[in-house]
């Protein structure tokens, strides 16, 4: 893929709208180096299941999901998830299960995770991270 991946933080700035300099970034790049990680998709869903589906949060997601490619976990990111897991825990970094889920999905696309989280600075090379 390259291009970048957005964090479920960044993604849910973006459905918000509440976040002008992201918009504009995003507004500034092809579609088509803008994706998200399954992973993504599920929270983000799980955020509108959990509020019980307000219909406003929900079109807006809708939306959302309609406008950006959604990447598939597959063999490839597994196995990228063994070894940045591994590199992690060999250098005392530990991350959420969703957010190795996340960034092993960058590494293996080789795009640069879009995040606010500064969790991810801890992690290794060859995770490239962006705070818009």
């Amino acid at each position: 893929m390259s291009g970048y991946l957005l964090d479920t933080n960044i993604a849910s700035y973006v459905i918000r709208g509440d976040r002008p300099k992201i918009s504009a970034r995003l507004a500034s790049l092809p579609m088509d180096e803008i994706a998200i990680s399954a992973v993504t998709e599920g929270e983000l869903l799980y955020g509108v299941a959990r509020r019980n589906y307000p219909p406003r949060l929900t079109e807006r997601v809708r939306q959302f999901l309609l406008r950006v490619d959604v990447l598939a976990w597959d063999h490839d990111v597994t196995r990228t998830y063994a070894e940045l897991r591994a590199a992690c825990e060999s250098n005392g970094v530990s991350l959420s299960p969703l957010d190795m889920m996340i960034a092993a999905h960058a590494v293996a696309t080789e795009a640069v995770l879009v995040t606010n989280d500064k969790a991810f600075s801890r992690a290794p090379e060859p995770l490239r991270i962006e705070n818009w």
